[in-house]
């Protein structure tokens, strides 16, 4: 038997209890704008629901919500900390990265690379309004790709 506890404030029914869909949260999540959260990348499939949007949850330890486009000198540097992007590895259906896809980073690993002075460019449109909890939105403007081009 499955009990569920209920503490939201205004539950009435066990629909109000219930975890949202990937999907719905997609449609709620914001990016650091406060506008909808845009796809960072589908090809490669990113996000840490695969679905390419920078979504985070309670089971996402890492909290994937920075949007980069990687270059080359990131993904050496995450390499030699240990989470090699390069290598394709297909028992997780991941085709490893090259310079110039998009892809949802750890907001740790992305912060990292700033201090290393190897922080790939973000979209901001796609990178998750969390971020702002860890970082501000003027730091976060130096990467802006749309910035950069």
């Amino acid at each position: 038997m499955l009990m569920l506890l209920c503490v939201a404030p205004r539950a009435q029914s066990i629909q109000d209890c219930q975890v949202p869909s990937k999907e719905k949260m997609s449609m709620e999540a914001k990016n650091v704008y406060g506008d909808p959260l845009m796809s960072c990348c589908v090809d490669p499939l990113t996000g840490f629901y695969r679905n390419g949007v920078c979504l985070t949850g309670a089971e996402d330890h890492g909290t994937h919500i920075i949007c980069a486009i990687v270059t080359q000198d990131f993904l050496d540097y995450s390499k030699t900390q240990g989470n090699d992007l390069i290598t394709p590895r297909p028992e997780y259906s991941f085709p490893g990265l090259k310079a110039g896809d998009g892809w949802c980073l750890c907001i740790s690993r992305w912060l990292e690379a700033v201090e290393a002075g190897v922080a790939p460019p973000v979209n901001l449109a796609a990178t998750h309004e969390k971020a702002l909890q860890y970082t501000s939105l003027e730091l976060l403007t130096v990467y802006d790709v749309a910035k950069q081009n």
